[in-house]
Formats: C-alpha cells, structure tokens, sequence
C-alpha cells in the first residue's frame, strides 16, 4: 500500500476519533450508557425512588415560596431528570425547584404564572448561550461573601414568609418589612389548629434530621455503591438502613401524615386546618411559552414590556441558577472521586429550564439537599434523575386530588426546616478573621436583600468588583533602601496602577536630595501593557535627565521581549535583584 494511502486513512482514523470525543463531550450519556450494569440500574432504581419521594413534597412546598400554585411546583421537577442524564456530567446532581429559585422567581413575576414560564425561557437562553459562548469563568466574579450574604438574607426571608401560614394568617403582605409587620399586628387571629400542627411536623422534621444525621452513611463497610454502616453493630444494620430510609423520607411521611390529618377532619366537618385547595390534575400540555400576558382588567402586556418589567433581575436569576448548581456539582465531584465540565454544567441547566418552559415550569437549579440524599443513596449515574422524574409524573397524573387536602401548615414546616441550615452565622466570624474588608459585600449583600432580593446580588456583586478594582490599581509595594531604593511590587502591574507607582517613585527617588537610582523588583509582573509601557518610557526620560537610574530585574520572558520590543531608550534590566543593586550603586558596569 502507497504512503499517501496510508496518510489518508490515518487522517481518517484520527478525524473519527476526535468526533467521538467531541459527541460524547456533548453528550456525556455516551460515556457511560454502553457499560452501565445491572447493579447500577439497582442503585439508581433505589436512589431515583428515595429522591422522587423528597422531591413531591418540597415540589409543592416551593411553589408556595414561588407564588405560583401548587401543581406549578411539580411541573418544575420533572424535566431535570429527562434533559440532566442525557446532557449532565455529575452522577449525584439533581435539577428542581429550590428555595433560593422560588424566591428569586416571586420577587421578579409576583405569582404570575405566565410571566414565571416566560422567565424559565430566558433563563434558559441566557444559560446555554453562556455554556456555548464558553463564558462560565463570570461566575468567578460572584465572590463568596456575596454568596453567603444572599443565601443567609434568603433564608429568613424564606423562612419567615412561611410564619403565616403556621399560623393560618390570611392577606399578609409578601414583601419582607411589611410581612413582618402585619405577621405580629394580627398574631391574635392565629388559627389553632395550624398552629399545633405546623409546630408538630417542625418537630417531627427535626427529629427525623437528627436521626438521620446520627446514622448518616460512611466509608468503612467496603460497598462503594450502598449507604454503609459502622461494621460494629451487624445484628442491628437492617434496622439502621430502615430508619436511615424512613428519615431520608422525612419530607413526604410528614405531608402523608398531615393530609391524612386534615381528610379525616374535612370529612368529620371539622375545618381545623388551612388546606391547599384545588389543584389542576394531569400533566401539564407541551406547548411553547407565552409571550405576552393579560392583566386582570384585560389590558394585553407585550413580551417587550415583560421582559422591561424583569429588569436586573433578568441577568441575577441565571447566574444565581448557575452558581448553585456548579457549586453543588463540584462539591459533589470533590467528595466522590469524578470530575465535571463547568461548561457543560451550563448548557444542562440551560437546556433544562428552556424545555421546562414547555410544560410549564419556572427557573430550576440544582438543590443541595436532594443532591445529598441521591449521593448518600448509592446513585451510579445520572439515570436516577429519570426514576425520580416518572415518580413526579406519576403524581400528577393520579394523585393531585388527594394534594386538595394537604395543610398549608405542613408545606410550611417542610420550607422551614429546609432553609434552616442555610443560616450560617459561624461565617461573619471566619470572614473577620481571614479579611476583615470581605464583611463589607457580605453586609451590603444581606441588607439589601431585605429589600429586593436582586438588589442585594447586584450591590454585593458591585461592592465586590471595587474592592477588587482598588487592590488592581494599588498593589501592594514595599521600598527599601540599599544605598539604591528597592521597590518591590507585591502583585502584578497593570494600567490602573501606572500613575500610582510613578508618584511613588517621583516623590520617593526623584525629588530626593540628591535624586536616587531605583531598582524595580518585576518578579511578580506577568503581563505588561501599553499605559504602563508608557509611562516607564516617560521615568526612564526622567531618570536620565537628572542622571540616575531606573533598573528592572526578574523580568519574566514574555514581559521583556514586549519591552524590548517597545525599543525604550535607557531600558536597563538585571536577572536577580542583587546584580541590580550592584548597577544602581555603580558597583557593576551598565
């Protein structure tokens, strides 16, 4: 066979095998589809049905937080399983309603449903357009302060929003000071039975928690793929595994016994208890978004003054989705062993909530505590997300009647013990002591919150990208002095820190009598300019004209063949800082 044959088939062999690489990076099921066991599909059956079972109940409950009407909740939980494991690249990661989204999607659609599907579209849209554009790495500009400082803020708010239907309060505001005003002014009309039984299921949910934490699985029984228990208690390890289940279950048990509660009261004529109502049965129609609406008075909103009416918000809900999940997902990574594609993260999440938008959803994310739950349940791959899918199907299909009866109080114990943990007081202390000036986005953030969730994103995000503007254009510089002065920058040097390191030099070297050489420790400078080209160019002059020295060291290559290249008439440059101070004190020739 000739050469050029064997080239072209090589060519060939190699194109072929970069395809594949490539589909099976945008298909991640490729990956694992053609080895998955039976064992596997064992594990995922199991974790598929314990999260389906977690996931009913908050389904319901969040949608309460969203504003929307109970079967919007579900609607919202089925199609992360579907578009997640075939797109997904985490084992453990399960896509769904969550407080943080619910909220997020009150405070910018009000409890329109309409107007929540829409903003499931866009969010969508932005998502993938940011997955596919490569842009992830904006994330990174969401500093962690401002992370904890929305999600604390978030957690009250959430939290607190769910006191009144404890208490069986009716036509209390939804905004945060108003809410809690009106919360306490009308404490005396609590209803009784709410009471009891919200306080109830509260302590059963804290009981079942703690029970679960207590026998929470661990790594010492040698099966990689099921919960484990301490090999010291054998004879009781079924017994163990049972209360772990039941506990894991905690959500739907509480919602069962509740309504259970509730029907028998209904049926006896006794209206103890605010109960949910009616709810539309069935699955939702597949059917593109609307995009415009109609108020109550008949007047038509276009899909322009919608998408005006979202405003900043319409830019916080997607990177707020995105940076929950990706966390989740890499946290998840971390403690199990397996890598994720940020990238590919986004455009599930975004291909999740622009498909969900056709049956109706509003914005999803990844939930930390379904997430945990399909972990610790020995879930193989992402197919567990299909089991619990076809769970929250199946409850819309058959069971949403039986939903009529469910207590508004339960739903709210469910959103409570929820959000609970998400107040994390410890970390105003960690904050001050690792970096004290942290505490500001972190303060700006949770105040503002208070007010408009999106605003206290935004300020803390602004607030955050100051602080970091200020340390770009101040770097840290220590001056010595050696006979010659030794300047040493701290961090790099960009534009914004031109004009500060020549006032610097001028009053420090300069306009000293006499004027002094000066040695540039560049050591920690990776990158170099125009504006700072510029203004070396303008010391050098000046250097020579009162007939000292300005003399670069450690310059790393990339940033002196740019210099060079620059041609700067009187560059002077030394390897280590000690040869420089040699030339500057005339010690060495230049």
């Amino acid at each position: 066979m000739d050469q050029p044959l064997l080239q072209r088939e090589e060519r060939v062999r190699q194109s072929g095998c970069c395809s594949s690489r490539r589909l099976k990076a945008w298909l991640p099921i490729l990956s694992w589809l053609p080895i998955y066991k039976l064992k596997w599909l064992q594990m995922d059956l199991l974790a598929g049905v314990t999260v389906g079972l977690t996931t009913v109940p908050q389904a319901l409950a969040y949608a309460e937080v969203a504003g929307l009407p109970v079967q919007y909740g579900l609607y919202s939980a089925f199609m992360g399983g579907f578009i997640y494991t075939f797109l997904g690249t985490s084992k453990d990661v399960t896509l769904g309603p969550t407080a943080i989204m619910s909220l997020l999607c009150f405070s910018l659609v009000g409890g329109e449903p309409h107007r929540a599907v829409l903003l499931s579209l866009l969010c969508g849209l932005i998502q993938a357009s940011l997955a596919l554009l490569r842009l992830g790495f904006l994330l990174d500009f969401i500093s962690f302060p401002v992370i904890k400082g929305f999600t604390c803020a978030a957690a009250i708010t959430i939290g607190f929003g769910q006191v009144k239907n404890i208490l069986g309060l009716q036509d209390i505001p939804h905004e945060f000071f108003p809410q809690v005003y009106y919360t306490f002014y009308k404490m005396a009309e609590a209803r009784i039975g709410d009471v009891v039984l919200g306080l109830l299921c509260i302590a059963l949910l804290i009981m079942l928690t703690s029970m679960k934490t207590s026998l929470e699985p661990d790594d010492d029984d040698g099966d990689d793929d099921a919960p484990s228990f301490p090999r010291s208690d054998r004879i009781g390890s079924a017994a163990r595994r049972f209360v772990w289940a039941v506990a894991t279950m905690r959500n739907a048990l509480v919602v069962v016994a509740a309504s259970s509660c509730a029907f028998s009261c209904e049926a006896s004529g006794l209206h103890f208890f605010s109960i949910t109502g009616h709810a539309s049965q069935g699955l939702p129609p597949f059917r593109p978004p609307p995009t415009s609406d109609t108020t109550a008075n008949g007047t038509v909103v276009t899909f322009g003054e919608i998408v005006e009416g979202f405003g900043g918000g319409l830019a916080v809900i997607p990177f707020m989705g995105l940076l929950e999940s990706i966390a989740i997902a890499k946290a998840f990574a971390k403690q199990n062993n397996y890598r994720i594609d940020t990238n590919q993260e986004l455009l599930a999440i975004g291909m999740t909530n622009v498909m969900g938008s056709f049956v109706s959803a509003y914005p999803v994310t990844g939930s930390f505590g379904r997430t945990a739950v399909n972990s610790q349940t020995g879930v193989c791959t992402p197919a567990g997300g299909i089991v619990t899918s076809v769970i929250v199907l199946l409850s819309l299909a058959f069971l949403m009647p039986a939903f009529y009866y469910i207590p508004k109080a339960s739903l709210a114990a469910v959103v409570i013990c929820a959000v609970t943990p998400m107040v994390d007081y410890r970390v105003v202390t960690k904050i001050w002591k690792m970096h004290k000036l942290d505490l500001l986005p972190f303060i700006v953030t949770f105040l503002l919150s208070f007010w408009r969730v999106q605003y206290g994103i935004i300020g803390g995000v602004a607030i955050s990208g100051v602080l970091l503007m200020y340390t770009v254009a101040r770097p840290g510089i220590k001056m010595s002095n050696e006979g010659v002065m030794l300047i040493e920058l701290a961090s790099g040097l960009s534009f914004p820190a031109a004009e500060h390191l020549s006032h610097i030099i001028h009053t420090q070297a300069l306009q000293d009598s006499p004027p002094r050489s000066v040695v540039l420790d560049c050591s920690h400078v990776s990158v170099i300019d125009y504006t700072v080209i510029h203004e070396l160019s303008d010391l050098l002059g000046q250097f020579k004209r009162q007939d000292v020295h300005l003399i670069l060291s450690g310059l790393q290559p990339n940033v002196l063949e740019i210099l060079l290249a620059a041609d700067l008439e009187g560059l002077r440059y030394a390897d280590g800082v000690e040869t420089a101070l040699q030339m500057g004190s005339g010690n060495l020739n230049l």
